[in-house]
């Protein structure tokens, strides 16, 4: 159960939740949304059948400013109040006009293969360790792997049924052979019976929280100073195929990708492909650079510290002395 869960739903809110089921989106979804929304209608202490477009933007400020909110969590905010007045409380202003956060572009944390050695080392649990080791080996989304059940691993095909991904979308991503011997040992000492990776009780899934604790604490125990969570496997995964000569639109493939934009971020952090990069400054022929002048010596004929003259000078002949001689 999340904690959007452990709540009671307004009227207005409950109505908006099955909307959002009937048009087939992912509990976790609708949990966000009505969070949100609810969050909205108590800021102004005012139901949200009477409030409105003015009320959206101070209150997008209000997130901004005074709860200094991610930029993930403002757009999260911003989807449930798009799907709220366009859907369940339809207005007559244009809702699309809700702007949402432009998301700073940062480049993904990728970690090297000696890197996910060590951090693997140093994760004591077994099941943590596992689940781990299949976020790195098939590129899964954290709710994707906290998820698998036991019927999503087909041995025999080498092969891992996503059943759960993001937009409910479904796919198949290969297993390796020691993905699939880390898996079979787990299975033997733990024994799970329904999901994959059980939390309390056999019939819940690991919590996020959990594995994002376990790999927090293993990076630490590791000396590994960049910041490291489940989606950095995740990351590192994608780089790891693109730096081993795998096409993009694989990898899009394999990722869940609805966009092959999306998959285009990993052009930017292939190291041996940036590293091989020649500069401009190479290709510059070599010359010598001639000696700056003194500016205080501009007009002198001899260079700096060269006291010799000319070579091509001549002595001016001094004036003979006396009289000229009289002309006869």
């Amino acid at each position: 159960m999340t904690p959007y869960q452990k709540r009671t739903l307004s009227p207005i809110a409950q109505r908006m939740a099955g909307d959002m089921l009937v048009r087939n989106l992912s509990q976790r979804t609708i949990d966000a949304y009505t969070y949100h929304v609810e969050r909205f209608a108590r800021h102004f202490d005012k139901p949200l059948d009477q409030l409105g477009p003015e009320e959206v933007r101070s209150y997008q400020i209000h997130l901004i400013e005074v709860r200094k909110a991610s930029w993930s969590a403002f757009n999260q905010a911003v989807c449930g109040l798009r799907f709220l007045y366009h859907v369940t409380l339809p207005r007559p202003w244009v809702v699309q006009q809700i702007p949402f956060g432009k998301r700073p572009k940062r480049l993904p944390a990728v970690l090297g293969s000696e890197e996910v050695s060590q951090l693997l080392a140093c994760v004591p649990l077994l099941k943590h360790r596992t689940v781990l080791v299949t976020l790195y080996a098939a590129g899964l989304r954290l709710s994707e792997a906290s998820h698998l059940r036991l019927a999503d691993i087909d041995g025999p095909r080498m092969q891992i049924h996503i059943t759960n991904g993001k937009g409910r979308k479904e796919r198949l991503v290969p297993i390796s052979p020691r993905l699939l011997h880390e898996l079979r040992e787990y299975w033997k000492a733990d024994r799970p019976s329904n999901y994959l990776f059980p939390g309390k009780t056999e019939e819940v899934p690991l919590s996020s929280a959990t594995i994002q604790k376990a790999c927090k604490l293993a990076a630490a125990t590791a000396g590994i100073h960049k910041p490291v969570t489940p989606h950095t496997l995740r990351h590192s995964y994608a780089t790891g195929l693109l730096e081993a000569g795998v096409d993009l639109l694989t990898i899009s493939r394999l990722l869940g990708h609805s966009s092959f934009i999306t998959t285009m971020v990993y052009l930017h952090v292939r190291r041996p492909h940036l590293d091989s990069t020649p500069s401009p400054l190479d290709w510059l022929p070599v010359r010598q650079c001639p000696r700056w002048l003194d500016p205080n010596q501009a007009a002198s004929p001899n260079p700096p510290g060269d006291s010799e003259p000319p070579t091509n000078s001549k002595p001016t002949d001094p004036p003979e002395s006396g009289p000229a001689p009289a002309s006869a």
